[in-house]
């Protein structure tokens, strides 16, 4: 079975936990304004809901750990997903508000991403595993 592709402005669906929802939809009311305020609100007001202790051990969520294959070259990168103020790419935590944060969130292991990058280039990566899910580790309030 193929994993869909999936681009940030592409309808399919995502799975959120309630938390994950809640921050970020304060986030956007905060702190976002323009074309990226769009895309978050697309993706929270779209999105599949769960209770945190219900989410599949698989699915990308706030603070996750993600191993991503470059569909091109094969070469293998692992980044964490967090809140703006956390992000620090040097040390490979990267802000869901990147186009690259954007796409992962509320995905799963096994699909293919498609995001633009400051050059405009496009980039697709297979989520090959999250390899630390802060629910999957009971942590439901972090």
């Amino acid at each position: 079975m193929t994993s869909p592709i999936h681009c940030p402005s592409s309808p399919l669906l995502r799975t959120l936990t309630e938390l994950d929802h809640v921050r970020l939809s304060n986030l956007l009311r905060r702190d976002i304004s323009g074309p990226l305020a769009a895309q978050v609100a697309d993706v929270i007001d779209n999105a599949d809901l769960v209770p945190s202790a219900s989410i599949d051990a698989d699915i990308v969520t706030m603070r996750s750990r993600v191993r991503l294959r470059d569909t091109a070259t094969g070469a293998e990168r692992t980044l964490t997903l967090s809140y703006p103020d956390a992000a620090d790419a040097a040390q490979g935590s990267i802000s869901v508000l990147s186009p690259i944060g954007m796409a992962l969130l509320g995905l799963r292991t096994g699909d293919v991403v498609e995001w633009h990058g400051a050059g405009g280039q496009a980039t697709r990566a297979r989520i090959v595993a999250v390899e630390y899910q802060p629910e999957a580790s009971g942590e439901y309030t972090t």
